[in-house]
């Protein structure tokens, strides 16, 4: 078994929602990035034990939270000693558009990733966008590059739907057993 690390921010309880169901999907040991932008005790140390680092944020004027930035640009530590060098890479996010301009922020996850000579792994679900599609279907936002969900600016982290929610678990569960297939 991997071993799968989920680090996220979440500044209004949705994206950590999203992170729980992440880390339920891949068995994953949770870091949440706090208000100021930093790590638990430990935190630094878990990722570099990681196989599988998924990172989260929500998405917060087209990119991620100044938080999730202090955090990746702490990273250049363990970027520099090549520490993350080919781990694997996935992320997620959260916003309260439908589109919300959330591929902006995983493509700034992914670029975060390729810095680190990390290896991406993508969503691996087919989209409902069919006429019978319901917007609680799984992967009905419609994202290959990672887990993406919406819950409206005037929603509660407990109102988010379950087909994001369940979107979520399943690409962690996807990270979870490509993570298991490179470990070998």
């Amino acid at each position: 078994m991997a071993n799968v690390v989920v680090v996220y921010h979440s500044g209004y309880g949705h994206t950590q929602r999203m992170a729980q169901s992440v880390a339920r999907g891949a068995r994953a040991e949770l870091i949440a990035i706090d208000a100021d932008g930093n790590l638990p005790e430990g935190g630094w140390e878990a990722l570099a034990a990681a196989d599988a680092i998924i990172m989260g944020s929500p998405t917060y004027m087209g990119s991620v939270s100044w938080q999730f930035k202090k955090f990746a640009d702490a990273s250049s530590k363990p970027w520099f000693s090549q520490q993350w060098k080919d781990k694997l890479a996935a992320g997620f996010t959260n916003s309260a558009g439908m589109n919300g301009d959330k591929l902006s922020t995983l493509h700034y996850l992914f670029t975060l990733s390729m810095q680190h000579g990390m290896i991406w792994v993508s969503q691996g679900l087919m989209p409902s966008n069919t006429k019978a599609a319901q917007r609680d279907d799984v992967n009905y936002l419609v994202s290959y590059s990672g887990a993406i969900a919406q819950s409206p600016s005037d929603a509660s982290a407990n109102e988010m739907l379950p087909g994001d929610l369940e979107t979520a678990r399943l690409f962690g569960e996807r990270v979870a057993e490509v993570a298991a297939k490179f470990k070998g």
